[in-house]
């Protein structure tokens, strides 16, 4: 029963932090099934090459040292942090590489790197609950470890992967060579570095105190990337605002219809009115997206042609939008 109740604690709130991540995309959404696949390997892959890593190197270095605490702190403070980011970032990396035409802008690095991350979560957190705390202190250790895994630190793990995200964003949106190489690096070393401060803080003032103090700075940098995101959201409203302007003049889409894509609320409401209408604007999004890429980096494999399809699909959903 206990692991029951763990795995259900464990999982069932990532996938409303999950969920909650997916509508913060309010422009362009991306592919459920991909980041559903997404959040699995954060589950499987990223935990489990973690768990067998981070182990292997906490027994060399108790071996090598002779010193538990060495270990401990050593696995914690400085081999976790780099292996968990690199094995969540790899979901990025392979979104990034193999399905490229989906990564279009900042937010997505930023969703790939937070739903990798939370599937990452929902594994460990399950772990925690019932190894840290239902075996070692009954069910009040177990709903302690709910409390602390879930609602004071739920967010960690999506926080320090959205900056492998941010890099491989910055990566695939410039044309310099210099940043398309690095970025994907300066994001995944963020990662590292706020993951591992992450660790090591709280437990070098220690106690009640250290726990409190670590837990202000985590909810500050949750704070920062929270209005980083807003600030990227009313990004991409610009996008859409400067993109499909030129499709109104053509006569492909009404002004009605234009100004209703450019609200927030768009995509959240628009499969009230049916599935045209939800189509309608997912593509309006999709255009128009398509249209700064190859403002910004040219016609990149085909995306002028891209961009004709999606003009034809407008035309044909265009008349059922009302």
């Amino acid at each position: 029963m206990a692991l029951i109740v763990s795995l259900f604690c464990g999982f069932v709130p990532m996938f409303f932090f999950a969920a909650f991540v997916y509508w913060l995309d309010r422009y362009e959404k991306e592919p459920i099934a991909l980041l559903g696949a997404t959040f699995f390997w954060g589950v499987v892959i990223a935990t489990g090459g973690a768990f067998i890593i981070n182990t292997a190197f906490g027994v060399g270095i108790y071996v090598f040292t002779g010193s538990e605490s060495a270990a401990d702190l050593g696995t914690t403070s400085i081999v976790a942090p780099i292996v968990e980011e690199f094995l969540k970032g790899l979901a990025v990396a392979i979104v990034f590489f193999i399905y490229r035409k989906e990564f279009d802008s900042t937010l997505d690095g930023i969703i790939y790197g937070a739903i990798a991350g939370l599937g990452f979560a929902a594994s460990e957190n399950t772990l925690y609950i019932f190894r840290d705390g239902y075996q070692a202190s009954g069910w009040g250790g177990l709903f302690t470890l709910v409390v602390i895994r879930v609602f004071l630190v739920g967010w960690m793990h999506p926080f320090f992967t959205a900056f492998t995200g941010i890099g491989f964003a910055a990566s695939r949106m410039s044309r310099n060579p210099f940043i398309k190489f690095t970025a994907p690096f300066i994001g995944y070393g963020f990662a590292v570095f706020t993951h591992a401060f992450h660790n090591t803080f709280g437990s070098m003032i220690g106690g009640l105190e250290g726990f409190a103090a670590g837990l202000s700075l985590d909810w500050f940098g949750w704070v920062i990337m929270f209005g980083f995101v807003i600030w990227v959201i009313n990004n991409e409203r610009g996008i859409l605002k400067r993109q499909l302007r030129e499709e109104v003049s053509r006569g492909l889409i009404s002004q009605w219809q234009y100004q209703r894509a450019l609200s927030p609320w768009t995509l959240s409401t628009a499969g009230m009115s049916g599935r045209a209408s939800s189509q309608f604007y997912k593509v309006c999004g999709e255009l128009a997206h398509k249209k700064e890429q190859f403002a910004e980096l040219g016609d990149e494999g085909g995306d002028a042609a891209l961009i004709e399809s999606l003009r034809v699909q407008l035309a044909q959903l265009a008349p059922h939008v009302n």
